[in-house]
């Protein structure tokens, strides 16, 4: 009874073996759709085509980039996760995607934890607290100072109600004890033009958008959301050095599949990837980016989704945050 027990586990053991070899050899067998959530030209888009070409040729198959936007993004990370989970279809996406949205809307058409795969983390971008050049604050808490002093006259921008930049900023603001006005614009090339032109005094952005508005003395960085120092800007502290460690704004791009894709699939698919964003020509142009490179194992995005659902969700609801998409 027991060698015959043992004989069928053993068989199960093979068997698996070789449907999970069959599954590797065999991926990948068609094209492969590679779904952009957002418009054309920004970081999700310019980092997917970026993996386009290598990508091709570790997996021998075309990979077809299929820009899908609407719904802040909600529209064609849907496409993801309800395709079929064999890896032809995979997703690339900002933070928004898969762990803002489904903090402040009201009715999702996906459950990013229980409907997507994380494949990889290639890489995270500190955003930066800017100001108007003309404001008379060169820190934090001479914001704060001025802000209290002149109190509802003062706004910033976001690129939409209920974007990352948007929560970031009440969650801070509340904080902080100040009481400043809400701008939303439509993407965030409208609201960073918005603080540069004055007709907003704050905004929180990516640095790639900042760079050249404070390079040109415009805007004034008060402050990284990053855990550490953005090392294109040494000398702008975190917010945690200020006294707020809590108020973390950091945007990421993130590689996923449909759940139940075969876990040998997601390996190599993971495997691939974080080789090929550490080429030196690639590297070098998600460096111009702003991206601090990843490439841990997909259970090192899990994580952070779990994590970043569970904190946008606490700020959505303290402050009255959601939209319906």
């Amino acid at each position: 009874m027991v060698r015959t027990l043992l004989r069928v586990s053993l068989v199960g053991v093979l068997l698996f073996a070789a449907s999970a070899a069959t599954h590797a050899q065999s991926y990948a067998s068609k094209p492969i759709r590679l779904i952009v959530p957002l418009a054309a030209g920004g970081a999700a888009d310019i980092v997917a085509r970026l993996l386009q070409a290598p990508l091709e040729k570790a997996l021998g198959q075309p990979i077809i980039i299929e820009n899908r936007p609407g719904a802040s993004g909600t529209l064609g990370t849907e496409m993801v996760a309800k395709a079929a989970p064999d890896g032809h279809t995979l997703g690339i996406s900002m933070a928004t995607q898969t762990t803002v949205n489904p903090a402040v809307t009201t009715s999702m058409p996906y459950d990013t934890e229980k409907d997507l795969q994380p494949i990889v983390l290639v890489g995270k971008s500190p955003m930066l607290f800017l100001t108007n050049a003309s404001v008379p604050a060169k820190t934090v808490s001479e914001f704060i100072a001025l802000a209290k002093t002149n109190p509802e006259k003062f706004n910033y921008a976001t690129p939409g109600a209920a974007s990352q930049a948007h929560l970031v900023i009440a969650y801070w603001s509340s904080l902080a004890g100040i009481n400043i006005q809400h701008v939303p614009y439509k993407g965030g090339g409208p609201a960073i033009l918005s603080t540069v032109a004055g007709e907003t005094q704050l905004t929180v952005i990516s640095s790639l958008l900042a760079a050249p508005h404070i390079a040109s003395g415009k805007l004034r960085a008060l402050a990284t959301g990053g855990l550490t120092r953005d090392p294109q800007f040494p000398d702008v502290p975190t917010m945690a050095e200020l006294g707020y460690p809590d108020v973390e704004a950091v945007t990421w791009v993130g590689v996923y599949a449909p759940a139940g894709t075969p876990h040998e699939i997601v390996q190599k698919l993971n495997g691939e990837i974080a080789r090929i964003i550490r080429e030196p020509d690639i590297k070098a142009k998600l460096d111009q980016q702003g991206l601090i490179l990843a490439g841990g194992p997909p259970e090192e995005l899990g994580k952070l989704i779990a994590v970043e659902i569970k904190r946008w969700t606490g700020v959505a609801r303290a402050n009255k945050i959601s939209v319906e998409r």
